[in-house]
């Protein structure tokens, strides 16, 4: 007795696994063709960021998340091909990023002005400014921060900061 229901769920494993290879194999050709896809635009981007004289942390910021986005969406893709019920992991998804954004809405706030300021210029490395009352030579400017040094000084400012307030340009670095 004990043998023929051994055999009964090997038959069925293998009915079953017959089954699902083909679409194992179409999910894994639809995830690569999304790789494909994710890693061309990439380079398209870096290449048109050098066409529109994006600074590289800017440029890579933008061709880094574009590769991202195209690989979670080529996996959920995947996944429902496979017979997966995405609707659940997007939702899930859905109220994670919501979650997560709310959690890191500081540091976002910081990053998407740090592209603004890359992106818009308003001031160069070298230049003099003052802002919320703090002043000294643009030495560096991230995503995160932009870097003085007054008076061998180092000032870290939050980007969000710099967008939201006041620049005072003294002196422009020539």
């Amino acid at each position: 007795h004990f043998i023929q229901t051994s055999i009964l769920v090997m038959q069925n494993i293998e009915s079953q696994l017959l089954l699902w290879l083909p679409k194992l194999g179409m999910a894994i050709a639809i995830f690569f063709c999304f790789w494909v896809i994710s890693k061309t635009t990439q380079t398209m981007l870096r290449k048109s960021g050098d066409r529109f004289s994006l600074k590289d942390p800017i440029r890579s910021l933008v061709s880094e998340g574009a590769k991202i986005s195209i690989l979670v969406f080529g996996t959920i893709t995947a996944l429902g091909t496979l017979g997966i019920n995405v609707s659940a992991l997007v939702a899930g998804l859905g109220l994670s990023g919501f979650a997560l954004g709310f959690a890191l809405k500081d540091t976002i706030s910081n990053l998407l002005a740090g592209v603004m300021i890359l992106a818009y210029q308003p001031f160069d490395i070298g230049d003099y400014i003052v802002v919320t009352g703090k002043e000294g030579q643009v030495i560096h400017i991230d995503f995160r921060y932009t870097t003085l040094e007054n008076n061998e000084k180092i000032i870290l400012i939050p980007n969000s900061l710099v967008f939201a307030n006041t620049v005072s340009i003294l002196r422009k670095n020539e």
